[in-house]
């Protein structure tokens, strides 16, 4: 058999399924779109001839050893080369391949980054998935040091928990070290976060550099000490200042290596000074150096040693400042308030005033960067600045002791809110590369900013700036924490506006308490302002998140305080006009006659009531004109109609959501309301046969940058549309994705996930791969309710296996109960399917009421393209009229679903049974042949 021709981005994306990537991070490493993965994926499949993402993991290492890439290595490039450190490198090297979390602890200036960078370099081929580098100097405080972490390994938050469990569950299986960078100022934040991470994550480790041990469990504690000047004028410390000399001047002849090897050791060996030292040694030489040296040391003698190796990196500091220029020390001192690289336009605004010149920043930031006291970097944003953190720790202590520190932080607080109102002009990776590079400095200035009382508005508006940026950024813990703060800092009535915004990220992250909590806390903001209208909205919304969320409480509130809301709501709402009755007139649907199903909810409501409510708050909603509100009515009206049995209203009213969001910004509220939208206009268009609907909606959920890091509730719809059209190349592509997904979830339970898990196992059921099939069959049964799966979408999708292996009997038995025996399992997506098929069943297995079921499955299907092709080819079938099959088999394609197209040509026989195997095969199935 010949090797099959496998392109060059085939073979990357082959080469990563090897390492158990997701569709989502090989789209990441390569730069292309997820749907670009699964087509790569599909045709992987065909050409190798392997039945899941399984086997072509396991196929990768045979087919593309040679351009399998390196681990993932996200570490920062050192602008100058390692010097020296055999001994220590070798420690900590060891360290990490034998511990689970290894600690490099010493002094400012040591050199520790360094180190750790060399070593994680070093050790990187031990870990098969990546190496990540977290530099947390920039991190406002200890709850951020998760979100540092999954920005760094670029794990977004899934709907449904925060940041930090996102990142767990997504490292849950890797093989890789962690490396994070400048623990000190955050130890307690890392100390908890690293014991979550490290307890769930066993295939993790992690190397982080402190100035103090973390005090963690798993943590193995390993000194960094200074250079080593053992060995004089051949020691590592002269080593280090000879290369940083020779890279901005002349390097000292070998004559002035001892007065080198002198200096060093009045430096400790202290690679920071050391580096500061070096870089004046071509305009000093050692005579300056060392007189230099001489008096700050004089000054700072005596105590002990430890506290010496601190200062003598003090007093590098403070005699290099004091041979700046005083514009220079304004300067150096000023821009220590920015947490992240900086440009020269930023400095110029912050920095820019008196004694030094707007004009002239340029130019300082050049002399601060040849002292080596700020860091340069060209990116293709443009120059960039940075001080280390030890300079820019000291630069802070210069700036209050300069009495400039309240000064400056005001101009970097305005610099940040002027940044914040600029319209980023871009999206994709654009915008969230502006986000990333100034989100640490609004966070800095916020945190400075939210104390003082001063500053209370500016911090309130940066507030809310920065919840819009991170929700943008799908960050969406943070946008909901930031709205809660804008709320606490907000003057007069503003606070309920950013608790309502609080309230709707709540509802993307899928957290109903949340959004319960939040509406009633921005009820009581607005009544302190006298906004009883607002409050009589809030208390009403409130009311209706308890039942159309009930699903995600852990504690659902008692039937008579929320009833007790909604009575409330309507004494402060009698007269609030359209927009209050609209919400009241919702809230007594969901409560009263419970149109969205909720778990409290009372059995003994009709459908036909529940119905009217549902569209009394429909109309009162587009009254209103509020199409937020109108696509909450509508989702109520959509499931009261699927409960009375009309699924072709359901559907329609599951469509016209989409339309009414459509024109809307994508606002926290619009978009929990459209991602809803969009998963139950699919489920609906199932259920009522319109599969090219259901798989356009499907795939733009499965797009939808929310649900990025949730592939499994992205790609759930769309895989029942493709597997129930027959498309088994996308199926099998897809469903690594969801699988992947859905076990770094933690492996939820919904009862949208075991729908699309049983659709995969039909597929490998279509397919003939039996194994395949009975593993998903597994998944299915831990993804979904067990009862739905057993009566339900599990019956229907067993159902067309059983067929399609020409074996209706079984099928028969597996569809034995009567549509109204399993009503609530197969109502809405299901009934359809569940009616035609089972008439299919009748007729092929000879059953003598095959007729009378045909008869009543064509009274419920009417209207349904695809089942009532199914109903009319068994009716075809059981006359023996191949003229009518045919004509089934042309509805079948006109419907989008060439499956029941190609078997329909099956079941016709003769000539067009070879076509039909033909279409079978093309689709990726099995063309067995018919009875």
């Amino acid at each position: 058999m010949s090797t099959p021709v496998i392109s060059a981005r085939e073979a990357e994306v082959l080469a990563l399924l090897g390492e158990h990537l997701s569709n989502a991070e090989i789209a990441a490493r390569l730069f292309i779109s997820v749907r670009t993965v699964e087509s790569h994926v599909s045709s992987l499949l065909r050409k190798l001839e392997l039945p899941d993402r399984r086997a072509l993991s396991r196929r990768s290492a045979e087919v593309a050893p040679a351009r399998r890439p390196e681990p993932a290595r996200a570490l920062p490039e050192p602008l100058t080369a390692f010097v020296g450190r055999a001994r220590e490198r070798a420690e900590l090297a060891g360290a990490v391949r034998a511990r689970r979390q290894v600690t490099a602890v010493g002094p400012g200036g040591v050199g520790k980054t360094r180190l750790a960078l060399a070593v994680a370099a070093e050790v990187a081929g031990d870990f098969a998935d990546a190496v990540w580098f977290v530099d947390l100097v920039p991190v406002a405080g200890p709850d951020r040091v998760g979100a540092a972490v999954a920005a760094a390994v670029g794990v977004g938050e899934q709907p449904g928990r925060g940041v930090d469990e996102s990142v767990v569950a997504a490292l849950a299986d890797r093989r890789a070290l962690l490396v994070l960078d400048n623990c000190e100022h955050v130890r307690d934040g890392v100390a908890l976060f690293l014991e979550r991470l490290l307890t769930a994550c066993p295939g993790l480790r992690v190397l982080a550099t402190s100035r103090a041990r973390l005090m963690v469990p798993f943590e193995w504690v390993v000194q960094v000490p200074p250079l080593s000047r053992v060995g004089g004028a051949e020691s590592d410390a002269v080593a280090l200042f000879l290369e940083r000399a020779a890279a901005v001047g002349p390097a000292p002849e070998p004559a002035a290596r001892e007065e080198v090897a002198a200096l060093c050791e009045r430096l400790d060996g202290m690679a920071l000074a050391i580096e500061l030292a070096a870089a004046r040694w071509p305009t000093l030489g050692p005579d300056g150096l060392a007189a230099g040296l001489g008096d700050q040391l004089r000054l700072l003698a005596g105590g002990p040693r430890a506290d010496g190796r601190h200062r003598s990196v003090r007093a590098v500091l403070d005699w290099s400042h004091d041979l700046l220029e005083p514009e220079d020390r304004a300067l150096l001192r000023r821009v220590s308030v920015f947490a992240v690289p900086f440009t020269v336009e930023a400095a110029a605004e912050v920095a820019g005033f008196g004694p030094l010149d707007p004009a002239a920043v340029a130019d300082g930031l050049g002399r601060l960067a040849e002292q080596s006291l700020l860091s340069v970097a060209h990116t293709a944003s443009g120059t960039r600045y940075q001080a280390l953190e030890t300079i820019r720790q000291y630069g802070g202590e210069r700036l209050a002791e300069a009495g400039e520190l309240d000064g400056v932080r005001a101009r970097h607080l305005e610099w940040c809110l002027a940044g914040a109102a600029v319209p980023a002009g871009a999206d994709g990776a654009e915008a969230r590369q502006r986000f990333d590079a100034v989100a640490e400095d609004f966070r800095a200035a916020l945190a400075w900013a939210a104390g003082r009382p001063g500053q209370r508005d500016r911090a309130h508006r940066l507030a809310l700036a920065l919840a819009e940026l991170a929700f943008g950024r799908n960050l969406l813990g943070e946008a909901q924490q930031r709205f809660e703060q804008a709320a606490a800092l907000a003057p007069g009535g503003e606070a309920a506006a950013a608790l309502r915004e609080a309230a709707g990220v709540a509802g993307c992250r899928r957290l109903g308490e949340d959004v319960y909590r939040l509406l009633r806390a921005a009820a009581e903001a607005a009544l302190a302002a006298g906004d009883l209208p607002g409050a009589a909205g809030d208390l009403a919304a409130a009311a209706t998140a308890a039942y159309r969320f009930s699903s995600t409480f852990a504690r659902i509130p008692p039937v008579d305080e929320v009833t007790g809301l909604l009575e409330r709501a309507r004494e402060l709402g009698s007269a609030g006009g359209p927009a209050v009755e609209a919400a009241v007139a919702l809230a007594e649907a969901a409560v009263v006659a419970d149109a969205y199903g909720a778990v409290q909810g009372d059995a003994d409501n009709t459908a036909r009531e529940t119905v009217a409510y549902a569209e009394r708050a429909v109309a009162l909603a587009r009254r209103a004109g509020d199409p937020v509100a109108e696509s909450a009515a509508l989702d109520a009206l959509s499931g009261a109609r699927s409960w009375a049995g009309d699924p072709f209203g359901a559907a329609a009213s599951a469509r016209r959501r989409i339309d009414v969001l459509a024109p809307l910004p994508p606002t926290p509220a619009r978009t929990q309301e459209l991602v809803d939208a969009l998963a139950m206009a699919a489920g609906n268009a199932l259920g009522v046969g319109r599969l090219a609907q259901a798989r356009a909606w499907g795939g733009q959920l499965a797009d939808h940058p929310l649900l990025a890091e949730a592939g499994h509730h992205a790609t759930s719809w769309l895989l029942v549309a493709q597997a129930l059209a027959g498309r088994a190349d996308e199926v099998l592509a897809g469903g690594g994705r969801f699988l992947t997904a859905w076990e770094h979830s933690g492996r939820q339970r919904s009862f949208v996930l075991g729908p699309a898990a049983a659709a995969v196992a039909m597929v490998h059921g279509l397919r003939g791969d039996g194994d395949a099939r009975a593993a998903w069959l597994e998944v299915a049964d831990r993804a979904g309710p067990v009862l739905d799966h057993r009566h339900g979408y599990g019956a229907v999708f067993d159902a067309m296996v059983l067929l399609h292996h020409d074996d209706p009997e079984a099928a028969l038995r597996r569809l034995e109960p009567e549509p109204e025996q399993v009503w609530k399992w197969v109502c809405w997506v299901w009934l359809h399917w569940y009616v035609a098929l089972r008439a299919e069943a009748a007729v092929l297995a000879g059953h003598p009421e095959a007729r009378d079921r045909v008869a009543a499955a064509r009274r419920v299907v009417d209207g349904n393209p695809v089942a009532t092709a199914l109903v009319d080819r068994a009716l075809a079938l059981l006359d023996g009229d191949v003229d009518r099959q045919l004509a089934a088999a042309a509805a079948f394609e006109a419907a989008d679903c060439p499956y029941q197209a190609a078997r329909t040509l099956l079941l016709a026989g003769g000539g067009h049974a070879d076509a039909g195997r033909t279409a079978l095969a093309a689709l990726g199935l099995t063309p067995l042949p018919a009875g």
